[in-house]
């Protein structure tokens, strides 16, 4: 597939190393020579330094040959032009990262589509999207729905209480035959691991588990983890992400929401009904005292430093936090930040390639997920009826090393594949893959 990425710094330099690693064609703009520089000596990708908007910048990047158009820069008005401009000189597709939750209204994508924007990213909704997932689903440290929830990606990590310790997946089986999971992968000293059925698991584990609804309770029975309710929450940072998890969790909990720009407060103090806001800096142990983090539950932390959502979620921990989010924007930290205990990263960058990464997929691509801390890929494709995918039983389909078919849907119905499970058309199916494989396994649906 031939790429224009429009980008302005991280996001679509990110975009564009992750989607080179599947044998696309990527071309990016961006005003920084040097980077562009950079990303060039790295890799095969073909760069221009320029504005976007310019024609001529756009007829240079021969975005009338693309396949795909990404507008990532950090404003969404020069995201919309240049998709705008990209659609009208023969771009076939477009995709445009916004920050106004307005353009996302129904009425308002129709007619964006009609100038030529076919499909809009907000990142700070998907990651709201996902605190509330964590919060509703606290076991995990990472959570993906699959169909509206007929099957859930949960990733935890196996303590010293998890009874699948030094077992093999056949033993667990065997162990609990009506507990109906599959562990797909593991994260193991930073390596992604496609587990077989003598792997053991081990203590320190970060476990990729797809489930069949119901099954929470089982999980928990298995991995050893606690139940926890979560009724009291406290956001640090008052910015997008921020007053929009408090406004869907308000309703719902116990909030209170610590920013240090009293201007800012007052505006969250006007929009927040039910959420107590204070003005402070959320670094500051006393205040987090005074305001009862040793009561709260969960402990979020969503402001525009990583060091700072590092630093006040080990604080929450400390002392008695049960559950730590934090908002990790540099991706060297995304390691290190679960090893020293925060409970779930979430990551702009990631999210917002999960969401594009579906467009750029052979085969009908239904949703996709790029997973912290590794470059592995969930993805959802549905088969059709030429898919070769559904010609031969699933052990018969040579499927590589680092991929794996975790789950498939039928209808209303959830299946945890076995080898000789046979796919049908129109079946949707969650397939885990690695990026060096990425392209043979996506041409088993084309």
């Amino acid at each position: 597939m031939n790429i224009v990425i429009a980008g302005d710094g991280e996001v679509g330099f990110h975009l564009a190393k992750s989607l080179s690693e599947l044998d696309h064609n990527i071309f990016v703009v961006d005003p920084h020579s040097e980077l562009l520089q950079k990303l060039e000596q790295e890799s095969d990708i073909l760069g221009i330094a320029g504005d976007s908007t310019s024609f001529d910048v756009l007829q240079r990047a021969e975005v009338d040959k693309c396949d795909l158009l990404l507008a990532v820069v950090h404003d969404e008005n020069i995201n919309i032009i240049t998709s705008i401009l990209a659609k009208k000189m023969g771009a076939k597709r477009t995709v445009a990262r916004v920050s106004n939750v307005e353009y996302l209204q129904p009425k308002n994508k129709q007619m964006f589509r009609s100038l030529g924007v076919d499909e809009m990213v907000c990142p700070e909704r998907i990651a709201v999207k996902e605190i509330i997932n964590l919060l509703n689903y606290n076991i995990a440290t990472e959570f993906f729905d699959f169909s509206n929830g007929l099957l859930t990606m949960y990733l935890v990590r196996l303590d010293e209480n998890a009874s699948v310790i030094n077992k093999n997946m056949r033993e667990i089986v065997l162990e609990y035959p009506e507990i109906e999971v599959r562990i797909v992968a593991i994260l193991r000293n930073n390596e992604t691991i496609i587990p077989n059925s003598v792997l053991t698991f081990q203590k320190g584990d970060l476990a990729y588990i797809i489930a069949k609804p119901g099954q929470l309770d089982s999980i928990k029975r298995v991995i050893g983890s606690p139940d926890v309710n979560i009724k009291s929450v406290m956001v640090a940072g008052g910015g997008r992400i921020g007053k929009f998890a408090a406004l869907s969790l308000e309703n719902k909990m116990s909030v209170k929401l610590v920013d240090e720009n009293f201007s800012r407060c007052e505006y969250l103090s006007s929009v927040l009904n039910k959420t107590l806001i204070i003005n402070g800096d959320a670094t500051d142990i006393k205040l987090l005292k005074d305001e009862g983090i040793e009561k709260t539950d969960a402990f979020v932390a969503v402001t525009n430093s990583t060091e700072t959502n590092i630093l006040t979620c080990l604080h929450a921990r400390k002392h008695g936090v049960k559950k730590t989010i934090a908002l990790v924007e540099n991706t060297d930290f995304i390691n290190l930040s679960q090893a020293i205990g925060i409970d779930s990263i979430i990551n702009k960058k990631l999210i917002t390639a999960s969401y594009i990464a579906r467009f750029t997929v052979k085969g009908d691509a239904v949703s996709s997920k790029w997973l912290s801390g590794t470059n592995a890929e969930v993805i959802e494709f549905t088969a059709h009826e030429k898919s070769v995918a559904t010609k031969r039983a699933i052990k018969d389909l040579n499927i590589p090393q680092g991929a794996t078919i975790g789950g498939i849907i039928r209808g209303n119905d959830a299946i945890l594949p076995r080898r000789d499970t046979h796919i049908m058309a129109g079946d949707k199916v969650v397939v885990f893959t690695l990026p060096n494989v990425m392209y043979v396994m996506s041409k088993l649906f084309d």
